[in-house]
């Protein structure tokens, strides 16, 4: 027999003893006691607290925190895609790293982590230093969200599992109520440093949590690390993010610098799925892609995030510069599209545990977010916060639905000790969509805002906006650029010999139209981006949720011809390990 022939005999072997290992492998649900379940819960919902309350609260304060620097305006994105970059980078490792050494260890690192950036981020002095904090802020998140949805993975069957990740999916919808509001007030009464400070003592009590709740897991063999798989990953995910964070903003869509980071990424991610299918254990398994279950269920999260990207940072944007409102203010306009989400997510999740389907119920959620979307995009500087609240329930109802769902829609594919690898690749897409959505959303904005400008204020001031490089949205919320606006219009006022009262009010409210019509903008795109969702999601084969959290009932599927994941490779089997 040939040398290809043996390898191929004793993969088949060793496949068949791992399989035989995996079946034998208890989850913390099938071993831990109710009241230990409990505190798991806890642990995981505190985890949850402390990294949604950051990003609400900063979403809400980062129009007043980048007027503190010399040029914040210029870096507004930059503050929350460092963070998205950071995150979006460690995730699949993070989540492969938990499969293979336990969920404890990398939980808590995260966590400490996400506090320590906390710290320096409220210590930053510059805009460089308050970006790098922030990076190193994701690093910690992109270890906590996957993280926490595989303990939960952990815990329960998938039919139980779409219940309780609702709940867990709730505390995320109650920090985005509770976010904007304490970041509003805040940054209106306090240092906007408070921020960031404010995640120190909620994260010390999830840490201590964390060590003294979740069980420990043993590994029973050695692992081999995918250095150079994940050395590819980063390589290919952050050039494609920069490219989309530079496009439009810093550099011309089709300039060299954006060109060339595309460039780059292209042949990173070649190399990188190329490495990937030779891997023992992929960061990424690119099989996963051969489920159309989780292929579909990664598009439509990635374009789903993209949309809610545009809700949460925006509307801030367009109440506090457009209709001139405090921060506080922008933070309640989002209140019910929170409260919508918290119903939607925790409905969605007793439906599916309930009747185990899903299908339906996505297509309709994707529908009411571009609803929203839609209607978000009539709004004007004289809408009535009736209107504004109205508008984003909708949008909260439809982002509620999907918040939940696809987590355990494709858990529902795997077997428990492949949770951390399918959630974290998951994630890992919705917040590629988040980065490139908020990218592309901040390019549409800047670049409508500017044709705009021609058409709502007098060409003498445009001019001179421009010579001061102040045709910039975000420039609108710095105090020094209204100062030097100021400045340009008492000077245009008095080259023209015209009334400064008069042309002052008339630049105001072209500014602030110029605003709004390029936000109205922005929410098409979005309407756009949910509509595109929608069509996904109609492809989305639906798989009745398992009562069981091993394998057998996945091989029986299997061989009934039922659409699941890849059970019969490799990597889906793997020996036992013990929990304490």
């Amino acid at each position: 027999m040939s040398t290809r022939g043996d390898g191929a005999v004793a993969a088949a072997a060793a496949h068949q003893a791992q399989a035989d290992a995996a079946k034998s492998r208890k989850s913390w649900g099938e071993t831990l006691s109710r009241r230990r379940i409990v505190l798991v819960l806890i642990s995981v919902m505190l985890g949850m607290l402390l990294s949604a309350l950051d990003q609400t609260i900063v979403g809400t304060a980062l129009p007043k925190i980048v007027q503190t620097f010399p040029n914040g305006v210029e870096h507004y994105v930059w503050v929350t895609t460092g963070y998205l970059l950071a995150a979006a980078a460690s995730m699949p490792i993070w989540g492969k790293l938990s499969d293979a050494y336990g969920r404890k260890p990398f939980y808590a690192a995260g966590m400490i982590i996400f506090v320590i950036g906390s710290a320096l981020s409220g210590q930053a002095h510059t805009m460089t230093e308050l970006i790098v904090f922030r990076a190193f802020q994701g690093l910690g998140a992109g270890a906590m969200m996957p993280i926490s949805q595989a303990i939960i993975g952990d815990v329960f069957p998938p039919a139980q599992r779409a219940k309780f990740m609702g709940v867990l999916m709730s505390v995320f919808g109650f920090a985005m109520i509770l976010g904007p509001l304490l970041g509003g007030w805040i940054t209106d009464n306090f240092s906007w440093r408070w921020v960031f400070y404010v995640n120190l003592p909620v994260g010390i009590v999830a840490i201590a949590f964390c060590l003294w709740a979740l069980p420990a897991h043993v590994a029973t063999h050695k692992h081999r690390l995918d250095y150079a798989g994940s050395a590819l990953l980063v390589a290919a995910a952050v050039p494609l993010l920069l490219g989309f964070s530079w496009a439009g903003v810093t550099y011309p869509w089709l300039s060299w610098p954006v060109i060339g980071a595309w460039i780059f990424s292209a042949a990173a991610w070649v190399a990188f799925f190329r490495w990937e299918m030779r891997a023992s254990e992929p960061v990424i398994n690119p099989r996963l892609f051969a489920d159309r279950v989780f292929s579909i269920s990664a598009a439509a999260s990635a374009l789903q995030n993209a949309a809610m990207f545009g809700a949460i940072m925006f509307v801030p944007l367009f109440v506090q510069i457009v209709q001139g409102h405090s921060a506080t203010n922008s933070g309640v306009v989002l209140m019910p599209m929170m409260f919508a989400a918290i119903a939607a997510s925790i409905g969605a999740g007793q439906f599916m545990a309930r009747t185990g389907r899903y299908k339906w119920l996505v297509v309709a959620g994707f529908a009411a977010a571009a609803l929203g979307a839609y209607m978000l995009s009539r709004m004007t500087m004289d809408s009535g916060r009736s209107a504004l609240w109205l508008d984003t329930a909708i949008m909260g109802l439809g982002l509620g639905v999907a918040m939940s769902a696809f987590t355990t829609i494709v858990q529902n594919q795997y077997p428990v000790h492949r949770l951390g690898e399918v959630s974290a690749s998951l994630q890992f897409f919705r917040l590629i969509g988040s980065t490139v959505g908020l990218a592309v959303f901040g390019s549409v904005l800047n670049n409508r805002f500017t044709a705009n400008l021609t058409r709502n204020v007098p060409s003498p001031v445009v001019h001179g906006l421009k010579a001061a490089g102040l045709d910039n949205a975000n420039a609108l919320g710095s105090s020094q650029a209204q100062q030097a606006i100021a400045r340009i219009v008492t000077s245009t006022a008095q080259a023209l010999g015209r009334p400064l009262t008069a042309l002052a009010a008339l630049v105001e409210h072209g500014l602030r139209l110029s605003l709004e019509q390029a936000i109205s903008t922005l929410f098409v795109v979005s309407t756009v981006i949910g509509l595109v969702g929608l069509a996904v999601v109609i492809f989305l084969p639906e798989v009745p949720l398992r009562t069981s959290y091993g394998v057998e009932e996945l091989q029986d599927r299997a061989d009934e011809g039922l659409d699941v994941g890849i059970v019969l490779d490799a990597s889906d089997t793997k020996p036992a390990t013990g929990a304490e």
